[in-house]
């Protein structure tokens, strides 16, 4: 399992540059770099420099995180999503980095479960006709919010494989499988290769429904069930990459340095009971 670092868990303060440098400094394996941190990188910088700094690395991109609010746009709003896809797809495709999260939507109003999908499905296919010009795979992030239109990790599995395409997976992340009661048994009967992001992190104990992100725990010192996920992840065949991820306003406070090294220092702690680091 490799272990990964996702740019939020020290978003407030720090730069892409600075990420980059201490998470190889402490040894991370990946990182998720974050779409604004990106372009403010880029007001600076180049693609190409980019591009070096992963060539002389033992640090590697993994996923740009994220194309937020994508279903349920005006044309205006849609326009964007598909430009942002586009600046991503070209610089993955000089820096080696081969997925991007794709987040639906909060607050539309009155749709059904089945104009959701229908929805979802419609814009996922949409996307990935893009993305695959490119070799992207997009992976569908479902949010643990009673908000958010796709909430659940078995409605989200449920829509990737009603897209049926190799390009289009999930992110299972542990703070919204668990903010919204999601069912181990969907994650037991789901098929390993459609898991493309594992995002790790845990959280204080409060009601399902009622979790936001400023909730979040360093792993293992929350209320999430890790160990069942992480077994169950074992047992159906992930062992790809691990993500640190997490919103915590008071981490961002933190030293930079602090706050990378504590991120992989819990999360091995936690998942090396059930995977070879």
């Amino acid at each position: 399992m490799k272990i990964c670092f996702n740019q939020a868990t020290t978003m407030k303060h720090s730069t892409l540059q600075k990420d980059l440098e201490l998470c190889e400094k402490h040894g991370y394996d990946l990182i998720e770099i974050r779409l604004d941190k990106l372009k403010d990188y880029l007001k600076d910088q180049t693609v190409q420099d980019l591009a070096n700094f992963f060539n002389n690395s033992k640090l590697k991109p993994y996923a740009f995180n994220a194309l937020e609010f994508i279903t349920f746009r005006d044309e205006a709003g849609y326009r964007q999503i598909k430009d942002d896809l586009q600046f991503l797809c070209e610089i993955g495709e000089q820096i080696h980095c081969k997925k991007i999260v794709v987040v639906p939507t909060f607050d539309i109003g009155h749709y059904t479960k089945t104009q959701i999908k229908e929805e979802s499905i419609k814009v996922l296919n949409d996307l990935a006709d893009t993305a695959e010009k490119f070799g992207v795979k997009l992976a569908y992030e479902f949010v643990g919010y009673p908000n958010c239109s796709v909430n659940t990790f078995g409605q989200t599995y449920d829509i990737v494989k009603a897209v049926n395409r190799e390009s289009i997976g999930m992110v299972l992340d542990c703070f919204h499988f668990h903010a919204m009661n999601s069912k181990l048994e969907d994650l037991k009967q789901a098929d390993s290769s459609k898991i493309f992001i594992f995002h790790i992190d845990d959280t204080e104990d409060l009601p399902v429904g009622a979790l936001r992100d400023d909730s979040r725990l360093w792993p293992g010192e929350g209320a999430i069930d890790l160990d069942s996920i992480l077994k169950t992840l074992k047992e159906i065949g992930y062992s790809e990459m691990v993500s640190v991820e997490l919103f915590r306003p008071e981490y961002w406070e933190w030293d930079i340095e602090e706050t990378i090294k504590v991120g992989k220092q819990k999360t091995i702690k936690v998942v090396s009971k059930y995977f070879e680091i």
